[in-house]
């Protein structure tokens, strides 16, 4: 029958390939690349950026430069970041020849491990497995450039932009919002890509906070680590716990043998060598931000342990923080608390 035949000849031709195209282009999903197909959400990106024809755009993984185009289009210059060779050719190609080709400079390696050039606005669309380290590279970078307009995946977005009280309200959220305000721009459905990621995705907008908070980011970044270990407990809980207040401890007692011997004093002092909790640094993934699993036993035993410890209760009860949770607290309540702890000698970096 005509059916069956026509179904035999089907399996009988060649299998469809698993990898998609682009100007002979193929798009591996394993390393993150999936090109943005949509002309609509393009200039939907490109407009929301608020592009001004001076902007130096920063582009990190242009693809076969569909976006890119449309950012020569509207700006004064492109840097396009690419680690693909392949991807690099292709965009060379296809803007060899054309007006655009003297305003379009590609780089071709590792953005996490490439000097970034000066930029006004960063645009990007990035495998999602570099979204963490790439977004506190960017926050930190100088000098401080006007806002990033960045596709993230869609739970990663939410994560960044969610409010004390939010579920996912975490460690990501108040260090990213502390040192830029954060905007949830777009939704963006997994059929707008070729191939389709597995997941929906997001725009959102940074910009960096300016002047940027005076702070030391490291001190910062330990304090926030240890008050999310378990980011629905109380504050008390989590400060009685031992391998906290060793840590607590170790610092408080380096510090007061180095005052001691050199008159030094920490504030804004980044090359202190001091314990921290664990070995991660503040740009790991956001899937591990909260609720770490740490040792949660509270301390015991007498004197200096016992000193110690009722020193940093007393500061958690001063400021009324005992019975507060991390998930519910502002980034002013936790700037507060650095401040009072600060003040009675207890440093976290």
């Amino acid at each position: 029958m005509a059916g069956g035949k026509m179904k035999k000849d089907k399996q009988k031709g060649p299998r469809a390939p698993s990898n998609h195209y682009q100007g002979g282009v193929t798009f591996h999903k394993s390393k993150g690349q999936h090109i943005l197909k949509n002309p609509m959400l393009v200039d939907a990106i490109v407009q929301k950026a608020g592009i001004k024809p001076t902007d130096t755009i920063l582009e990190i993984g242009p693809g076969t430069g569909n976006l890119t185009k449309k950012l020569l289009e509207t700006g004064k210059m492109v840097i396009a970041v690419e680690l693909d060779p392949r991807m690099v050719l292709e965009l060379q190609r296809r803007f060899q020849g054309t007006p655009f080709s003297n305003r379009l400079k590609v780089i071709q390696g590792d953005v996490l491990k490439t000097d970034l050039p000066y930029f006004d606005i960063c645009v990007a669309n990035i495998p999602y497995q570099i979204s963490s380290p790439l977004t506190f590279k960017l926050l930190f970078h100088q000098p401080a450039f006007r806002c990033a307009i960045i596709m993230f995946q869609r739970e990663f977005a939410m994560r960044l932009v969610a409010q004390p009280g939010d579920n996912l309200y975490c460690r990501l959220s108040v260090n990213t919002q502390f040192y830029a305000r954060v905007f949830h721009l777009l939704k963006v459905g997994k059929n707008n890509f070729r191939p389709p990621p597995k997941v929906d995705s997001s725009v959102v907008r940074i910009e960096p906070r300016k002047p940027r908070p005076e702070v030391n980011h490291k001190e910062w970044d330990g304090f926030i680590r240890i008050c999310f270990i378990r980011k629905n407990k109380t504050l008390g809980s989590i400060f009685k716990q031992k391998n906290v207040l060793s840590l607590l401890e170790k610092n408080y007692k380096t510090l007061q043998a180095l005052q001691g011997s050199q008159n030094v004093s920490l504030s804004g002092n980044d090359d202190m060598e001091i314990a921290r909790l664990g070995d991660e640094s503040m740009e790991m993934e956001y899937g591990m931000d909260d609720d770490m699993d740490m040792e949660c036993d509270e301390a015991e035993g007498e004197g200096e342990v016992s000193e110690f410890k009722n020193k940093v209760i007393s500061v958690l009860k001063e400021g009324k923080f005992e019975e507060q949770r991390a998930s519910k607290l502002s980034q002013e309540s936790f700037l507060t608390l650095l401040s009072m702890f600060n003040k009675a000698g207890i440093h976290f970096s």
